[in-house]
């Protein structure tokens, strides 16, 4: 839709000016740092940092009816710039200039309603947010969009030249950072550190494609991002991980989506989010903290914090008393949740202070973490997949943790639930297909159900059969047909029809 078609006293704002009073501010000492330039821990005491707009109080002169409308508007234009997670500027990241914004089709996910077979099953009515139908198939685009635009913005604005951007993976960051910096051309290159076999080949060859280089180290992620750390702080590089607050401010759009797919009403909603890295956890209590505070939403929906019981340690905090809580990394086992195959999460003091003003703000029984089994995880992808809904293994961590708010009475079945679906499920059909031949017995404790097992069937035909390469003649053609269609109608149990062709 063009502007000019807008209503009139919506159509100055549709396309946003840059804006706003951001700065660094770290959780630690408190200190606040000016934008022009890329922190990722405060240099003053080595705190995390967050990005606050000091001038926030401008959102909050115009009515939460007015954003509402303009970003429903918004949602219309074809403006490349706000295409994408920027639809939500003034809240996400308002000085960068609309110039400088990278759009590659990222945001706006649909939130699917679960088929009624599957929400039976569940127990529950709930919709699955299908975050893997990104660009690079996973909800770290959005993050990307954000942390390369303000890249770009920093390129032209301190005429910097080749700049190298790193990040540690279990396959969907590096994915996301290497085509988001090839989308910059020759101005930045990408390197990714991979746990070496810890990352499905699928994961693997997108970074390969996007041109970015790729070193698989000994270890787990937490090594590999320990090897990143040591080489922002003595390199010139630019992190590209959830340390880097600028991405986080991108995940925000998640909260922002969800707001807007349910009509600005999700008071009554419970949000189940997979935690790995913890900072998608953040930026979606960050964002509707944000929408909260300016009135976009009433109220704060409840927010439920899924780990595997073998890389747990945000349940492990929550699940002490509030009163004496302390943060102790784990080591993680391997778990078909790869992507969320995290012991020690750099976001984690992000979250802390996060779910604790969230808390204040909606009250104690809004924010629950709950740990599910590896069996329940690779299930509920199973079952999800066989209900219509693709969802990955984490959209399966996510599913496993909705049946177990339920079991533990943090969700009521007469509430509705949003699932994170963090990638796309291709991305992680090789566990679908190990749970099939029995192969995750030994490394995940998994033992498979028959019932759930799904294999292609070979046909043992006679007579004549088309090899790929010599042409058959008409009449074994015809008998090929036959043969292979009355053996599959046999295997299906088909009844004939009374009707000849």
């Amino acid at each position: 839709m063009k502007t000019e078609l807008f209503p009139e006293d919506i159509r100055p704002f549709i396309l946003p000016e840059p804006g706003g009073d951001l700065g660094y501010d770290c959780l630690k000492c408190r200190a606040r740092l000016q934008p022009n330039r890329l922190y990722y821990t405060c240099p003053h005491c080595g705190g995390l940092l967050t990005i606050t707009d000091s001038a926030r109080q401008r959102l909050h002169e115009k009515p939460g009816s007015f954003w509402r409308r303009l970003f429903d508007y918004r949602r219309m234009s074809n403006h490349q710039a706000i295409r994408g997670v920027f639809l939500f500027h003034e809240f996400l990241a308002p000085l960068i200039p609309l110039t400088d914004i990278i759009y590659l089709g990222e945001g706006h996910t649909p939130a699917v309603a679960a088929p009624l077979a599957l929400a039976k099953e569940v127990g529950v009515s709930f919709y699955v947010k299908l975050d893997g139908l990104n660009p690079s198939a996973s909800f770290k685009d959005r993050g990307m969009a954000a942390a390369l635009s303000y890249l770009k913005y920093l390129i032209r604005t301190q005429n910097l030249t080749q700049v190298m951007a790193i990040c540690a993976s279990t396959g969907d960051t590096s994915a996301a950072a290497a085509l988001y910096s090839a989308s910059l051309g020759g101005s930045v290159k990408s390197a990714v550190i991979l746990p070496q076999g810890r990352v499905t080949p699928q994961q693997l060859s997108q970074p390969l494609g996007s041109g970015a280089s790729v070193f698989e180290t000994p270890g787990v992620f937490d090594d590999c991002m320990k090897v990143v750390e040591y080489l922002s702080e003595r390199y010139q590089v630019a992190l590209l991980n959830s340390k880097n607050p600028w991405r986080v401010l991108g995940q925000e759009s998640y909260a922002y989506e969800v707001a807007q797919q349910f009509d600005y009403e999700v008071g009554d909603l419970a949000l189940l989010i997979p935690v790995g890295n913890a900072g998608n956890i953040t930026a979606i209590l960050s964002g509707l903290l944000k929408f909260f505070q300016a009135g976009v939403i009433d109220r704060l929906p409840k927010i439920i914090a899924v780990q595997s019981e073998r890389a747990n340690p945000v349940f492990l905090y929550y699940n002490q008393p509030a009163t004496n809580r302390q943060y102790v990394p784990v080591t993680v086992r391997p778990s078909v949740a790869q992507a969320a195959m995290i012991g020690d999460p750099v976001s984690f003091p992000r979250l802390a202070n996060l779910a604790d003003l969230y808390q204040k703000a909606a009250g104690p029984e809004s924010f629950f973490a709950v740990e599910v089994a590896e069996v329940d995880i690779i299930e509920g992808m199973i079952q999800a997949n066989r209900r219509g809904l693709p969802v990955c293994t984490q959209g399966g961590e996510g599913l496993a943790g909705l049946k177990k708010a339920l079991a533990l009475g943090l969700i009521a079945p007469s509430e509705t639930a949003v699932v994170d679906s963090t990638a796309h499920a291709l991305k992680f059909m090789d566990f679908q297909n190990a749970y099939f031949d029995g192969r995750l017995a030994q490394e995940y404790g998994i033992t498979t159900r028959p019932e759930l097992v799904n294999r292609p069937r070979s046909l043992n035909l006679t007579g004549p059969k088309p090899d790929g390469q010599t042409a058959m003649s008409p009449e074994d053609r015809q008998k090929f047909v036959e043969t292979a269609a009355k053996a599959i109608a046999e295997s299906l149990g088909l009844l004939e029809t009374n009707e000849k062709p």
